[in-house]
């Protein structure tokens, strides 16, 4: 049955819907189109040499890796500050609770500057580092650090109304049962947080992949070392290398296009064999 020729369920459907397709296919589909068109322009031996490059084979997964270690690295501290601003009730807490989202409202540019400032050799946190030689700022580990500032509200918003809307009722039934807290969270009520934990981080580490502003001021930039992909990107523009950078961002597509499609699957196992048990 055509689904534009069924009553609709609200009216103004049919408009509705039309301006949905068109939003979607400008802002979004014409875009990649426009990318995928340009990437067509070369020929595959040529868009093969510029991918198997050292500099941009490096910042690829350089990218890949950073993302990986900043979304694990959020997935704990995130369910646990969803825990506690969920369960319970302190001094401040609606302050802490609008702290989360600073990051969204940051520009990215401003965070990179004062995360390098911060972590720096000489700055406020990194010298505490550098006396045990560990340097932060301008490695590889800034960029985990400016990664994990700009996805960690990614992780909290998605685990925290799942927290919230769980029933009490399973806790006391555990409780009633004999088991031990640690066995209620592990057990109980942890399962039920697998899909939420996995859609947080599933848009956290695509955040993360396609982050600019916030880790070219701490990254440090050194080719082969702290060069991730879209700074491989901007530098092919500023040579006015458009195609070169059109390749590499249609790779950089391709990839988080599978691994999103990979977390969505995870997620929908999870819903299956937790959630909806």
């Amino acid at each position: 049955m055509n689904i534009l020729n069924s009553p609709p369920v609200l009216a103004g459907f049919k408009t509705s819907f039309t301006v949905s397709l068109f939003w979607i296919g400008s802002m979004i589909v014409l875009p990649l189109v426009m990318l995928l068109t340009t990437v067509l322009q070369l020929e595959w031996h040529t868009f093969w040499q510029i991918i198997v490059n050292d500099r941009v084979l490096s910042s690829i997964m350089l990218s890949f890796k950073t993302a990986f270690f900043a979304t694990l690295i959020n997935l704990f501290f995130g369910t646990l500050i969803a825990w506690v601003l969920v369960r319970y009730q302190f001094p401040g807490k609606a302050l802490l609770n609008a702290l989360i989202d600073l990051p969204f409202a940051l520009p990215t540019a401003v965070a990179g500057i004062v995360l390098a400032t911060l972590y720096a050799p000489n700055g406020l946190i990194g010298q505490f580092f550098a006396q045990i030689g560990l340097q932060i700022a301008f490695t590889q580990l800034g960029i985990v650090v400016a990664l994990v500032f700009v996805s960690f509200p990614f992780i909290v918003r998605a685990i925290q109304p799942v927290l919230a809307n769980q029933e009490a009722a399973l806790e006391e039934a555990a409780h009633i049962l004999g088991a031990t807290r640690w066995q209620t969270f592990s057990k109980v009520l942890l399962p039920t947080l697998y899909p939420a934990m996995v859609s947080g981080a599933g848009m956290g580490f695509a955040r993360s992949l396609g982050e600019y502003g916030s880790v070219i001021f701490i990254a440090g930039n050194v080719p082969l070392v702290s060069e991730i992909a879209p700074l491989m990107i901007m530098s092919k523009l500023d040579i006015y290398d458009v195609q070169g950078a059109a390749a590499v961002a249609f790779v950089m597509l391709v990839f988080s296009f599978l691994v999103l499609l990979l977390f969505n699957a995870v997620q929908n196992y999870l819903n299956r064999h937790f959630v909806s048990k």
